[in-house]
């Protein structure tokens, strides 16, 4: 079957008389593989030429442009307003395909490989509509798809809910840090006196110190070239957008040109455009990017602190504002040593230490259940959508759309 023979490749897009005067934009940078780091609010006058493409309920959101980094995204209840790049190509079922069986056919990793084996242009590779309809699919019968769907979801949202319970930490730990260093409204503030400082008032028995006094950046390079074993890769595009939680990267078996290697705890910078606000935790050790500076405490009751800093929004903007170069920014750590650091006593440091180690702690945690739960589901999904596994007879509730 010719998956254009049952959906609609971008039926609606933005023209003269759209209702609305703002949009929620889904830029093609903020979709991950099957991930959304958030839409922009913007007035519709002040859009980029590229905010066309209208998004409704169960609509798959497909990246056309280097098919091979598997950008997509099921859309679940948007707002009337919601628009998508051009650099999108929005699927929409027909009554002749379940919307997320759709959206499963189309993550399958053999679907991407016939994407990127079809993609034309040489430094922005990309693929055209007549590309996407032209696919061949598996389509089996409709109460079979909705049984389908309905298995790869029930992962899927057991993926999310862990999701959702990480940006809970995640915003615990950075109120925890704005509360102790930025507004100092830490346990007993009220009986401590103020001082001055460099910074203006601190605490009194607090110091300010440079951020090269508590943390140093780690260079262990590893040369292009096949590797001993499969090791996980990170790149910039796995690194998410404020946040320090990191569960997303590939497994390589060789590298095509030097890399870097990390530890474990240690934390991942994105130098080039700092201001993307990318800082992550390794929750192992791997490669990453060699446009990735690895940080590490000089002394480990340094860790979270030094975690806090340098995923903090006025670092991030002081790493743009020093950065070198004016196409492609890059921050200097030889410069971001010199960022003050405001030091607490030992006993003070010890406690924050203690919470926000703990929140980083929970977090790791639900990233390995999402990695068992993610490497499940892709174990299950191309032996169910090219109908090796036949659920058809089997007792899985559904409802018409399993979402």
């Amino acid at each position: 079957m010719r998956l254009g023979d049952v959906i609609e490749v971008n039926p609606e897009s933005v023209c003269a008389g759209y209702p609305h005067e703002e949009i929620e934009y889904i830029d093609i940078s903020s979709v991950g593989t099957g991930t959304l780091e958030g839409t922009k609010r913007i007035p519709l006058n002040g859009a980029p030429s590229r905010a066309k493409r209208i998004v409704r309920n169960s609509n798959t959101l497909l990246a056309t442009v280097r098919p091979n980094l598997r950008s997509f995204l099921y859309v679940r209840n948007p707002r009337a307003n919601t628009i998508a790049s051009t650099g999108f190509a929005v699927l929409r079922a027909t009554d002749a395909i379940n919307p997320r069986f759709l959206y499963y056919t189309v993550t399958n990793q053999p679907f991407t490989d016939y994407l990127t084996a079809n993609a034309k242009g040489a430094a922005y590779p990309a693929v055209d509509t007549d590309t996407i309809e032209r696919a061949e699919i598996y389509l089996p019968s409709l109460p079979a798809q909705e049984k389908i769907a309905a298995v790869l979801s029930a992962y899927d949202d057991l993926i999310e809910n862990n999701l959702r319970r990480i940006r809970i930490l995640e915003e615990m730990a950075r109120n925890l840090y704005r509360e102790w260093f930025v507004k100092f409204r830490f346990p007993g503030h009220e009986q401590t006196h103020m001082v001055d400082s460099p910074l203006g008032k601190i605490p009194e028995g607090w110091s300010v110190q440079k951020l090269g006094d508590s943390a140093e950046e780690v260079r262990r390079g590893i040369p292009k070239g096949k590797l001993e074993q499969p090791t996980p890769y990170i790149g910039l595009e796995h690194i998410p957008r404020k946040s320090l939680a990191l569960d997303s990267w590939e497994i390589v078996t060789d590298l095509g040109s030097n890399k870097l290697t990390f530890e474990k705890g240690e934390v991942l910078f994105g130098k080039i455009r700092p201001y993307f606000h990318k800082v992550s935790v390794a929750p192992f050790h791997g490669i990453c990017s060699a446009d990735t500076i690895v940080i590490r405490p000089i002394k480990v009751e340094y860790s979270a602190l030094i975690t806090a800093v340098l995923s903090s929004e006025d670092f991030v903007a002081h790493a743009t504002a020093t950065s070198n170069g004016a196409k492609m920014p890059r921050a200097n750590w030889k410069v971001l040593i010199e960022y003050p650091v405001v030091q607490p006593p030992a006993d003070m440091l010890r406690q924050f230490s203690g919470f926000f180690g703990d929140v980083i702690a929970k977090q790791q945690n639900l990233i390995q259940k999402n990695t068992v739960l993610r490497q499940t589901r892709d174990l299950l999904l191309p032996k169910l959508i090219s109908g090796e596994l036949d659920v058809s007879t089997l007792p899985i509730a559904t409802g018409r759309e399993a979402a």
